[in-house]
């Protein structure tokens, strides 16, 4: 047979597996433009099927399969080997923490790469974390899970006050407390205890709080190896440590920074992180920086896109490039390396502690791009609540950390808001 007549032979192409595919960062149609030929398939939850089919890619899914959140993960690995049965599954991805567990369950059983069961129990469960940093001598931050109100006044005894009580698994701020006295114990514990938003009631977990200025790392791994790509200051209020503003890259001296970021990348290592991006929560102490919590994904309140326009690493980029087989460390070292003008990123939020109904701006709509109304007129609100509670967000950028942040609250408090307040039942004789 000549060259002319040879046959041509094309690899088949990838189909992947998605969990969790969300309707605000549409990854099919990201990976479709990597890969025209790609195929996908769809494991999600049923609340979130309406959303997931009015995406632009929707009509690309083979297939989507519905699974209950309480529903045993043995369940979904069978789903998925029938799955893999009809068309193999070449690929898995799960972009947010949640599901997680799933696709690594179903990574396992078909043989397919992707996080590692073991990875993904230690970063989701707070409380096996602890024990891991502990075992790895990493860290000695004290905790333990609580059962009960008593769990937790018997932690403060032992551990000291304040301390912190939040759910084992939890995000977005979801449930958590600094509690400073015995009596506030009880609520503590019901709050923690409560149902949240997409998040599995593992239990409540009681842990020493760390005093010190807040960061979090934002870092991509590959292979194993872990590349900070930049470190977050984060301010919080003290109460529920919902998080209030972030400034990207932080103000820190290069002997913290040191310090920061080599301890974050031992903490990867503990884990047993071996790809993608992760944002890890801190506080710097006197003693050093210990870890409040880390997460598989880009860092959320818009941090990935603080990271991209101070940086020009776009995380959700390499990901999706990662995800479809790309090797990207390589471009990321070349972007942090090249000279760029000095530009820091900041978003605040305005989260008022009222309870009623958020009306909207007094003056109408907000004329600056930067400025983002969360909630709709309407919208109940309960006080600080998670970081879903917080109604306005403001972008702002300058050359130093100190500037941005100045520049980002200014802008909130140029606004107005308006709420109609519930008046409190007080007492009376």
């Amino acid at each position: 047979m000549s060259a002319s007549e040879q046959v041509s032979v094309t690899e088949p192409a990838e189909h992947y597996l998605l969990f969790a595919a969300g309707p605000r960062l549409d990854h099919a149609a990201r990976l479709r433009e990597l890969d025209p030929t790609a195929r996908f398939s769809v494991v999600c939850r049923p609340q979130h099927l309406a959303a997931l089919t009015a995406l632009p890619s929707a009509e690309d899914f083979l297939r989507v399969v519905a699974v209950r959140r309480d529903a045993p993960v043995e369940e979904v690995v069978a789903l998925a080997r029938t799955v893999h049965a009809l068309d193999p599954v070449t690929r898995i991805t799960a972009f947010w923490e949640q599901d997680q567990d799933r696709a690594a369950a179903v990574g396992e059983a078909l043989g397919v790469a992707t996080h590692r069961p073991e990875t993904v129990r230690l970063v989701q469960d707070k409380g096996l974390m602890r024990e891991r940093l502990r075992e790895t001598g990493m860290e000695d931050t004290a905790a333990a899970r609580a059962f009960g109100e008593d769990d937790l006044r018997a932690f403060g005894e032992r551990a000291g006050y304040p301390f912190i009580v939040k759910p084992v698994a939890g995000t977005a701020s979801f449930g958590v407390t600094l509690v400073r006295t015995p009596e506030e114990a009880a609520e503590a514990f019901r709050t923690a205890a409560g149902d949240f938003p997409g998040i599995s009631r593992l239990g409540v977990l009681a842990e020493e709080f760390h005093s010190g200025a807040q960061y979090s790392v934002e870092a991509f791994s590959e292979a194993g190896e872990h590349l900070v790509v930049a470190v977050t200051r984060k301010y919080s209020e003290p109460r529920g440590m919902v998080e209030l503003g972030h400034v990207l890259p932080a103000p820190l001296d290069p002997a913290d920074q040191e310090a920061v970021t080599a301890h974050v990348v031992r903490v990867l290592d503990a884990l047993g992180v071996e790809f993608g991006p992760t944002h890890t929560e801190v506080v710097l102490t006197e003693d050093g920086p210990r870890v409040i919590e880390t997460h598989l994904r880009v860092g959320g309140d818009e941090i990935f896109n603080l990271a991209k326009d101070a940086t020009g690493v776009d995380m959700i980029d390499l990901q999706t490039r990662q995800a479809a087989g790309e090797k990207v460390l390589p471009s990321v070292r070349a972007l942090l390396e090249a000279d760029r003008e000095p530009r820091c990123e900041a978003v605040w939020y305005t989260a008022p502690e009222v309870a009623g109904t958020f009306m909207g701006l007094a003056d109408g709509e907000s004329t600056d791009p930067d400025v983002t109304v969360l909630l709709t007129p309407g919208s109940p609100l309960t006080g600080l609540a998670g970081s879903f509670a917080r109604v306005v967000r403001a972008r702002a950028s300058a050359p130093t950390a100190e500037e941005a942040v100045a520049k980002v609250r200014a802008k909130l408090d140029a606004l107005s808001l308006v709420f109609h307040v519930t008046p409190q039942e007080r007492e009376h004789v």
